[in-house]
């Protein structure tokens, strides 16, 4: 089959470029290697700066229950606290209700998907695409998009160079029930990591953290990692002795890389955690995700339009994709490197508390502005 416009991966990036394309008279095809909804690793916090666009596009995190919050609490391992406001502020809803949302709208603005399949190649053959799926089938299609999410197999047949390199992060999300001030959102620093939490729908709240595999091999499994390491951090301990978790087991990623990547890969245009992936403590890769896919959009629409050759397309999406979010990415990788280290974390916590306006500006660093379409 043939289509002009092909997806990798249905998250905030692919299912926010699919709804723009497919609004603009863009037959879209969108391959989803789950159904909806799904659980997701995601700190599940939103920054205001993408709210005026939701709710132009139809979706209100007021109307669909989010949890508002205005401020951030850093702990240090010891269990130091500073609090600071967060200036913009921003919402927190699960990936499990929010995805499925994006998805209804999708499919009432006419996005075609294929659901629980598995792209397997894509092949650049002169001027088109031919992207092969695990099960056998086969699209020529003009336009690709990788939104695709941290990382897969397709990363290591598009010989994308952060691949080349094993990361030591994994990361852990849970929702549990606890009790919490639901308009903050937490940051707690613990020896090789950093766990983040905040309210999100129906009175629950998101606890993800990251940490190093090198932990639950020495501990032999998460729980007993969680009561070896985070429990150390007085403020973690509490949660895990008396939050109700709502998992099972708690979802799960490994080899989280937070090395640079590229916005366009073999003629394939990447967007969201694909294209560049801020690390978590920032907290905004949600809003850089719907950001990003409506800047591929954009650029594609031009490109159909016939105000842009391909060259031209690639240019200047990789362009306007580094001007919105290479210099956020910059901070958060910098930044990182003072937290999940005993020492450097109780440092940063008692010098941005001495310099509060110093801890806004890294704040504001990491997010954008408020952006209307």
């Amino acid at each position: 089959m043939t289509y002009p416009v092909l997806i990798i991966g249905g998250g905030l990036a692919g299912l926010t470029t699919g709804i723009e394309l497919s609004r603009a008279g863009i037959r879209v095809l969108l391959i989803e290697r789950k159904n909806y909804p799904h659980h997701k690793v995601c700190g599940e916090y939103i920054s205001n700066e993408v709210r005026p666009y939701l709710i132009k596009l139809g979706l209100d995190p007021a109307i669909m229950g989010a949890a508002e919050i205005n401020s951030f609490r850093f702990t240090s391992p010891k269990g130091h606290i500073l609090d600071s406001p967060l200036q913009m502020g921003g919402f927190g809803i699960s990936r499990y209700q929010f995805d499925d949302h994006l998805y209804q709208l999708a499919q009432a603005s006419g996005v075609e998907f294929l659901l629980n399949t598995t792209v397997s190649d894509v092949h650049w053959i002169e001027d088109h695409f031919i992207v092969q799926t695990a099960t056998g089938d086969e699209f020529k299609v003009e336009v690709v998009i990788g939104a695709y999410g941290k990382r897969t197999r397709l990363d290591r047949e598009l010989k994308r160079d952060f691949m080349q390199q094993t990361s030591p992060y994994m990361g852990v999300k849970y929702h549990i029930r606890y009790e919490f001030p639901k308009d903050t959102i937490a940051l707690h620093n613990f020896k090789n990591g950093y766990c983040g939490i905040s309210a999100i729908e129906e009175d629950k709240y998101c606890m993800c953290y990251l940490t190093e595999r090198s932990n639950v091999k020495k501990y032999g499994s998460i729980p007993e990692m969680e009561r070896h390491v985070l429990a150390q951090n007085p403020h973690i301990y509490n949660i895990l002795r008396e939050a109700e978790f709502l998992y099972e087991s708690p979802e799960v990623i490994n080899e989280v890389s937070f090395a640079p990547k590229k916005a366009v890969v073999n003629h394939v245009l990447m967007t969201g955690d694909a294209a560049g992936l801020i690390t978590p403590l920032c907290g905004n890769g949600m809003a850089m995700a719907i950001h990003g896919g409506w800047l591929a959009a954009q650029e594609i629409i031009d490109y159909f339009s016939g105000h842009r050759n391909r060259r031209q397309l690639e240019k200047g999406y990789t362009r306007h994709w580094k001007k919105q979010f290479s210099n956020r990415l910059w901070v958060g990788r910098n930044v990182q490197r003072m937290f999940g280290n005993e020492t450097l974390s109780e440092f940063a916590l008692h010098f941005f508390g001495l310099l509060p306006p110093l801890l806004r500006l890294v704040i504001r660093s990491t997010h954008g502005k408020p952006f209307h379409v």
